[in-house]
């Protein structure tokens, strides 16, 4: 059984967000038109707590994008983002949501930060999507959303570790590309066996 995974398409993230993927919005066109082809379709949700420990503003002389030592390893720091309850945190306006049968919230933990939708950074703590996946069956999972270099990518590394056969709908993701982060991720994804397709391919 194939699912599709929307994979962080909130405010934040969008046109004119804290924490703006570039054209991070124009992909919400794309993911409506995939929702229909589907019988599953899972989201996962950003959900920080304020002064979330992944945030520049929670470090004394840091800056966004600068980077520090946490227990887990190197942490990028953000603009503070999808914070619990702000307009920022909540999906895309335009997204449709009403076939979602689950939301996956991560990084609600204040000293841990979480990009892939399976594990939080200290790739250890689980968010219990393999679970729900496994009872229901689910074997595929086409991934869509933001950002590709970052909760995509963990997401479909993750993913493929735990034993599902991941996709990755190149037109549907946009990426952050922080010092050639987002070629780094393609490459990744690539020698770990991820699926490319499309739009078109899976919509012809």
């Amino acid at each position: 059984m194939n699912a599709l995974l929307i994979v962080d398409l909130q405010n934040d993230f969008c046109t004119n967000g804290a924490l703006e993927v570039p054209r991070g919005s124009s992909i919400v066109p794309v993911v409506n038109k995939l929702i229909p082809s589907f019988d599953a379709v899972v989201q996962t949700q950003d959900w920080h707590p304020a002064g979330h420990h992944s945030f520049a503003s929670s470090h004394e002389n840091k800056e966004p994008y600068d980077t520090v030592e946490m227990d887990y390893g190197t942490q990028v720091l953000w603009p503070d983002h999808c914070v619990q309850g702000s307009d920022g945190a909540e999906f895309h306006p335009e997204l449709n949501t009403t076939k979602t049968q689950v939301v996956i919230r991560k990084g609600f933990r204040k000293q841990i930060d979480s990009y892939s939708t399976f594990y939080e950074n200290d790739h250890e703590t689980t968010t219990g999507l393999t679970g729900y996946l496994n009872s229901r069956g689910i074997t595929d999972l086409y991934t869509v959303g933001l950002a590709t270099d970052f909760c995509v990518k963990w997401s479909i590394l993750d993913g493929i570790r735990e034993g599902f056969t991941m996709h990755i709908v190149v037109d549907a993701v946009k990426g952050i590309d922080l010092d050639g982060s987002l070629a780094a991720a393609w490459d990744e994804m690539k020698k770990a066996g991820v699926t490319i397709t499309s739009s078109g391919a899976l919509l012809s």
